[in-house]
Order: C-alpha cells, then structure tokens, then sequence
C-alpha cells in the first residue's frame, strides 16, 4: 500500500537535498526514539543488521536494509519486521527541478501489514506520520530559506534538576578563557535547547557556521567548554569506508592502531591526517545524550557516497535516460557494503558508468548510462555504491587539533602512548631565533633582557595563534611552531618581523614544509624527522630581519600570493645533513 504527498518549492534541488535527506534528525523532530542495530556477519560478507524498539506504543523487530538513494534525486527505505504491525514499512523521497530554480518534492509512504491492527489501522496510520513528515518539511525548507533560525519547532528537551544554573556557571568560566572567545552563553544555550543530532557528536567546524565565526574561534570555544566541565571531547577512530566512528577513546594515549568496523565488516588502520578525528559531546550533568542514533543509514549519514542501490540477486538496474546519474567531475570509487574488491574511476563529469557486481566486489565498471547499468551477478542480495574518495573538511583532524596553541596550552598532557608515532604528509614549521641574544644581556643586564626575551616570547606565541597555528617548544632563545597551512606560517613569519621591529630586537626566521613523525618527547607532543632539520637549518641561514622560506614553501600555491610583491633572493647552500645543496628563497624586509 502506498500514500503520496507533494508540494512545489522556489528553491533547487541541491539547496533542498542537504536538509530533506537528513533523516536522522527528522526522525528525531518525529519523535522517533534512538536506536542501535546487532550487526551479525554473513558468510558471504555482506552484514545481517537487526534493530529493536518502540514507537506509537508498539514494540517492533525488524531487519534494517540498506538505504537506497541518488544525491539531490532520490532515497527509499524499508525495513522487513518480524514483531509490530507491518511486515514493510518505508519512506520513498523524491527531488526534481520545477520550472526556474525551483523544486518538485514527492514524498511517500509504503506498507505492508503484518498483523490485524495493521490492516485495520494501517492507513490511519500512515496519514498520520504523513502529516508530522510534511509539517517537518515545511519547517525545514522554510530554515533552508532563511525564514526561520531553526530547523524545527521542538518542544524543549527534558533536563537534569539544576541543568541551566550549571550550564550558566560553565559559560561563564568559558568567558573567563583565554580561548573562550566570548562564546560561552551560546555555547551553553546550544548545549541545553539544540537537537541531540547536532550535539552528539558536536563538530566545531558545523557550529562554526551555525554561530557565524571562524572555524578556529568556535574550536578554541570548544576546548575551553571542556576545560569548564560543559562539553566532552574524544578521539574518534573513523571507518575508512562508511566514515562513521566506529572506535572512540578518551586521550590520544589510548587510541589503538586499527580497529573493526562491523557495519563494513572489515578491519581498517588509524591515519591520523583522515581517520582520528576529536569531536565533542555535552557533558552529562548538563544534558544526557543517550546511545544510539534516531537513524544509522540514511544518506546523510555517509555524504560522500552519491549513489547506494540495494540489488537483488540478478537483478539488473539501467538508470538511463533522464534517471542517468549525473555526477560532477572528480574521484569516485565504486565498491559494495561488503568487503571486496572497487574500481575507482577518474570522472570527467555528466552521467557515469554503470558497473558489473559480482560475490568478490566489483568487478567491472561499463560504458556510461545510457547504454550501461549496475547488474548483480553474485548470488545474493548486495548494495553497491558510488562514493567520492576526497575526505571532508568537516572532520577536526588530529593533525589540526595538535597545531593549535589552544589545544597544546590546554591539554598540555594529551600526549601518544610511549613507542607510538604518528605519520603526517605535511606539516609547515617555523623556527625562529634572536640575533646577538648574548650581546642583549650584555648591553641592557640581564633582568631587562630576561623581560625582553619573555614579552618577546609572548609576542611570538600571540602571532602564531592568530595565524592558525600552536608553538611546540622553545630551545632557549628560539621558538618552534606547527602550521597545517603553509601560507598561514609565511603570514605569521611577515607579523613577526613587523612586530618585534618595534622591541629593539633582532629575529631570524626560517619556514619549512614536508611530512613528518609526531612523536611524544619531554611529555609533550612533538615532531621529528627531516622536515624539523631542514627547517631548524634554514633559520640557521637567516641574517636577521629576514625570512628564509625553503623552495617547497615558496612554490606553494597557497604561498605565492603572498610573496607577490614582496623582494626576494633565491639561493643555494650546502647544509648539514643533506648530500646535495638546498634552494631556498631569502624575503628581504
């Protein structure tokens, strides 16, 4: 049986997709209760997922089947009970250009009865989660349109006694931060009226653009939130398929090597620049969480998949024609739920190919569209997908956490486990160093220059943290500093040497990029490797006042703007520890 809602809408389809297909947080303004699935393997691979619950005061069993959805187009879904009054039950969703800029929106229901109370009450029923889903939609086109700052009129959630007078007393130690940013009041308002969706886990970068800051201020806000007893953070292990987190630890200390991911049913290894992310959550004397998600599948849940079909055993599905699936140009890599082997695809854009399925994986990707299809040669029911293989930006990563001074003057203890490292492909490093540091404290006496030296310090430190970036250590007279962007530590390296003119002080300067190990030295989390000698070695060859950037810094695309106008030498030295000389480019300020 089949009900069918639909309205017309005066935006496009991608402006609609992002917030219509969202459907762990429509479940949630539902009312729908969360949920977890036993996630059994098969012998076959593919993972058996059984969910339990309540809802509208029945209790329901049910195998959960893979979503199925086309991004900006189209999902379905449908779960097969055994316990509750349907034997099927599922939304199918469609999205489609009307007319100048606007959009077409279809929204159905499909049942199946199980029970008597089901065939008696069963459209009743439907109409009645028809009307709660299309009043949800109007609420979420209408945020979509900028006509109202959320997404849901929602009743306010149940807290614990003494809730807001704790949340209050927190906000205000936030303020009371260096780091605080003045977020503590919005922060803690979040905490205690937003949607669980958007709090556990809570993404920095996300409530960045909800509260209108740069990503660094709502991330500093962040740490100082968890300082103050309103938040908690962890360390995410992200499956390197679904990208869900699949492990989580406390402290960097305690995070494995690996983990299993059992909705992939494979086994995946930690990479710190993609898959160790820090999120956050609301502690629980402010607002409990509870387990579980109001949806596990939807295709919201996995952004970066653009295309999943549910394929039954032989069966073949042509999406030709006006279907065809247009995607963008760009990496995909078309692969099925179960372990087994992709074929990654360099897309020119416009429709893309369709692919032969068989019991290993993927087996062949064939002709565009319009002459190919997906077909399912294995002898079981599978899901295939098309998945963009660039990771999100969404994600605060460990490399960026470890490069903000905010994290390092925090949580100055979070530190790997002994014998641990950690590779990354590429961190900038600028080293600096007072000129004639011996000749100052003999100039001006040692009290006046140790003040001179500390303000300098404080200075420096100042600089780095507008600039995105954390000091690592200071060696005496000199300071060590972490940037994930090049071109943020060449614009640090120009502050420095505007400022510290006006301190009667001489600076050296040198900026250096590549990969490095991250290490734990002296308690502290620390980089080791060629890229901390060269870059420690072309600070050696400043003449002060200058800034020597090493020739991968200065060829940066990021970086070459912000050289533009300014003079420069290129030169070539023999330095200690490398065979051949190294290129380098001389600012002259």
């Amino acid at each position: 049986m089949r009900r069918t809602w639909s309205w017309t809408f005066d935006l496009p389809p991608e402006e609609l997709w992002p917030v219509l297909a969202d459907t762990n947080r429509f479940n949630e303004a539902m009312g729908l209760p969360p949920y977890a699935l036993e996630e059994t393997p098969q012998p076959n691979g593919t993972v058996l997922r059984r969910g339990k619950g309540k809802a509208a005061g029945f209790t329901l069993e049910w195998e959960e089947k893979p979503y199925e959805w086309i991004h900006g187009r189209h999902f379905r879904q449908a779960r097969q009970f055994t316990k509750g009054p349907f034997r099927r039950f599922g939304p199918v969703f469609d999205l489609e250009p009307d007319g100048a800029g606007g959009s077409r929106v279809s929204y159905a229901l499909e049942w199946e009865p199980l029970t008597l109370m089901g065939r008696l009450f069963g459209k009743r029923l439907a109409e009645q989660a028809g009307a709660v889903v299309g009043k949800r939609i109007l609420e979420a086109v209408a945020f979509a349109k900028g006509e109202r700052p959320t997404f849901f009129e929602l009743p306010a959630p149940e807290l614990p006694e003494g809730a807001r007078e704790r949340a209050a007393a927190m906000a205000a130690e936030v303020d009371r931060s260096p780091y605080g940013n003045g977020l503590g009041a919005r922060l803690a308002e979040r905490v205690l009226t937003g949607m669980a969706t958007d709090l556990a886990p809570l993404k920095p970068k996300k409530l960045a653009r909800a509260l209108g800051v740069p990503p660094r201020t709502a991330i500093e806000a962040c740490l100082a939130a968890v300082r103050a007893g309103l938040l908690t953070m962890k360390w995410d292990l992200l499956c390197t398929n679904c990208r869900g987190a699949k492990l989580s630890a406390a402290s960097l200390g305690e995070l494995p090597r690996g983990a299993h991911c059992p909705s992939c049913n494979i086994d995946y290894d930690r990479d710190f620049e993609k898959n160790v992310e820090l999120s956050f959550a609301p502690a629980p004397q402010v607002r409990p969480i509870g387990t579980g998600g109001f949806c596990l599948s939807g295709p919201m849940a996995t952004p970066h998949v653009a295309v999943q079909l549910l394929l039954a055993p032989g069966e073949r599905r042509s999406l030709a024609g006006q279907g065809a699936v247009d995607l963008p140009a760009g990496s995909y890599r078309v692969r099925t739920l179960h372990p087994g082997a992709f074929v990654d695809v360099e897309h020119k854009g416009g429709a893309f190919p369709g692919a032969r399925i068989g019991a290993s994986g993927v087996e062949a990707v064939e002709g565009p569209m319009e002459g190919g299809a997906f077909v399912n040669d294995a002898g079981f029911e599978l899901a295939v997908l098309v998945e963009d293989r660039t990771w999100t930006r969404e994600a605060l990563t460990a490399p960026e956490v470890i490069s903000l001074q905010a994290f390092r003057d925090l949580f100055a203890a979070a530190t790997l486990r002994p014998g641990d490292e950690a590779g990354v492909s590429q961190v900038a490093l600028l080293f600096s160093d007072l000129q004639g540091s011996t000749a100052l404290y003999e100039r001006v006496g040692d009290a006046q220059a140790y003040n001179m030296v500390r303000d300098h310090f404080a200075l420096l430190a100042g600089i780095v943290r507008d600039h995105d970036g954390a000091v690592v250590k200071t060696i005496g007279d000199a300071v060590m500093a972490s940037f994930g962007d090049p071109a943020n530590a060449v614009k640090a390296a120009l502050a420095m040497q505007a400022a510290i003119a006006d301190h009667d002080l001489v600076l050296k300067l040198g900026v250096h990029m590549g990969p490095s190990v991250v290490v734990t030295l002296n308690d502290r989390l620390d980089y080791f490797g060629s890229t901390v000698n060269m870059a420690a070695r072309l600070q050696g060859q400043s003449a002060g006042g200058d800034i020597v950037l090493s020739r991968a810094v200065a060829d940066d695309p990021a970086v070459q703007p912000v050289l533009a106008d300014l003079p420069r030498h290129e030169e070539s030295v023999a330095l200690k520890g490398f065979s051949e000389p190294v290129g380098f480019v001389r600012l002259i300020l």
